[in-house]
């Protein structure tokens, strides 16, 4: 009878063991893209997994409870296995609808076993409520003041009126005359130094991104492209994705070199081709700025 029961024993120990250790392999992080976000407002939370190449590990799709945080999209990233380890990552583009000042949230991934699965949860991570209208305190204070202060009279306001008057007359009969053309020159000439201006921060920041690819590098070679757009269109580039802001341009093959650069962010990956997709996001931003300027329709 103790023979049968250590077998048991041991055949128990040796289907459990393997699973006890393989959950212990998946490495989990996730992080908030913002530390604060708006009512409402779309916030990317990444979510990474690092684990043995021989597990089965599934990220949450769009059927996962999210609770007060409501799913809008997510982006996937092509995994990479090195030395037997795999690693994954994914984008979620979540909207934070929980009235509480700070919300506490954490995505899990999923190691499937033969009979049932593992939830491998990352460390929480906090994301603040921004406020948008500062309270108004019960009790209003005033400061008492009994200084004598001087007030001036006897201005003649009939002459500022005249004057007033006669300057108006002059600078609308300029505007009829020159005032057009003047100021799409005027506006021309602005475009072209914001122009100068960003071309500049450009180079800088694709240089830096190619020397050092990182995060930080990344998303600042993105987001100075993202302002710019945003300055010459009047359209709210910073707040789209970039699946939005390829088909918004029209230009499907854009959301490939958004996501070799994004690699570098959410994958720590460095794609070989990242120059020339910031040759086309740079190309993209000349072919606006161009159309702008034969807008104002100014022979120079």
């Amino acid at each position: 009878m103790g023979k049968f029961l250590f077998l048991c024993s041991f055949l128990l120990l040796s289907f459990a063991l393997p699973s006890f250790v393989q959950a212990q392999e998946v490495q989990v992080n996730g992080y908030f893209l913002k530390d604060s976000a708006k009512l409402g407002e779309m916030v990317g939370y990444v979510l990474k997994a690092r684990y043995h190449s021989s597990l089965d590990v599934l990220f949450p799709d769009s059927t996962y409870n999210y609770g007060t945080m409501e799913f809008l999209e997510k982006q996937t990233f092509t995994s990479s296995t090195q030395d037997s380890i795999t690693l994954d990552s994914a984008v979620y583009f979540l909207s934070n609808f929980s009235l509480e000042s700070t919300r506490k949230f954490s995505l899990p991934v999923f190691e499937v076993l033969r009979y049932d699965s593992i939830s491998h949860f990352p460390d929480e991570v906090s994301l603040d409520l921004q406020l948008t209208i500062d309270e108004i305190p019960e009790n209003l204070s005033f400061q008492e003041n009994n200084a004598y202060i001087s007030i001036p009279l006897g201005f003649n306001y009939p002459r500022l009126i005249i004057i007033s008057l006669v300057s108006i007359a002059v600078l609308v009969a300029l505007y009829f005359l020159f005032g057009k053309k003047l100021v799409n020159l005027w506006l021309v000439y602005k475009e072209r130094k914001k122009r100068k201006r960003f071309l500049q921060r450009w180079k800088n920041a694709k240089r830096t991104l190619l020397e050092q690819p990182t995060l930080q590098s990344a998303d600042e070679l993105l987001g100075l492209w993202k302002s710019y757009m945003e300055s010459l269109t009047g359209k709210p580039f910073r707040e789209w994705t970039s699946t939005e802001i390829a088909q918004h341009l029209g230009l499907p093959g854009l959301l490939n070199d958004f996501r070799k650069i994004e690699l570098v962010i959410y994958a720590d990956r460095v794609d070989e081709d990242i120059p020339v997709s910031c040759e086309k996001l740079r190309e993209v931003s000349t072919e606006i700025f161009e159309d702008k300027i034969k807008k104002y329709n100014v022979n120079e």
